[in-house]
């Protein structure tokens, strides 16, 4: 994967409004799966309006859309950035719902995602309470198809200026590839914080991506 160039593509999409008008749901997920096949962003507009132009619901689908693509090609780009060290071993089954690689023979599901104002305390108090914050994030986050109570990593995204757009550091591929080579050379499992959910025990980690 070409790092450098996907930034570039995914800095093109802070240039418009990053709107929610929807939550997440999987019809609209069905009708916007193109994202998975387009890198290049003009490509995407080009594709959003092509299909969808005459559409009633055009705006909620071009907001939908924009956001899903990104969500998807950071991600994608963080798993590779994960895979791509000598301490983590991809799954092979690169669809399953689960599990995206392992540390340290442990599975791991990796999820990016911006500090929550859902959570209503400061970054400050979350890092003094992080596992207070890993409860919530699995209580409150992917209720659709990525909805699962196993191990994760959640990078964790924020800003201490207010006037800053979290999202916005999605697009970041170059700094978030540094905040997870660190963590990864600091990986030990008695760092891990362990739930005991639906039976099972669960491990989880943040990693803080504050900037």
């Amino acid at each position: 994967m070409d790092f450098k160039l996907l930034e570039k593509e995914l800095k093109k999409r802070t240039a418009l409004p990053y709107n929610w008008t929807t939550k997440q749901n999987n019809l609209l997920d069905n009708r916007t799966n193109f994202i998975y096949q387009i890198q290049n962003f003009d490509a995407l507009l080009s594709k959003i309006n092509t299909e969808f132009n005459k559409d009633n619901n055009y705006n909620q689908i071009l907001n939908y859309a924009l956001n899903r693509w990104l969500n998807f090609w950071s991600a994608k780009a963080v798993e590779t950035m994960f895979c791509s060290n000598s301490n983590v071993k991809p799954h092979p089954n690169k669809k399953h719902k689960s599990v995206d690689f392992y540390i340290k023979n442990i599975p791991f599901d990796h999820k990016t995602t911006v500090f929550p104002k859902g959570f209503k305390k400061s970054i400050p108090y979350a890092f003094q309470h992080k596992r207070e914050l890993i409860e919530w994030l699995y209580k409150n986050q992917s209720q659709q198809q990525r909805k699962h109570l196993e191990n994760r990593l959640f990078i964790v995204l924020g800003s201490y200026n207010t006037a800053f757009e979290n999202w916005k550091l999605k697009t970041e591929l170059a700094w978030l590839k540094t905040k997870i080579s660190t963590y990864l050379s600091t990986f030990e499992t008695q760092n891990l914080e362990q739930f005991y959910f639906q039976n099972k025990i669960v491990k989880s980690d943040i990693i803080w991506a504050i900037k």
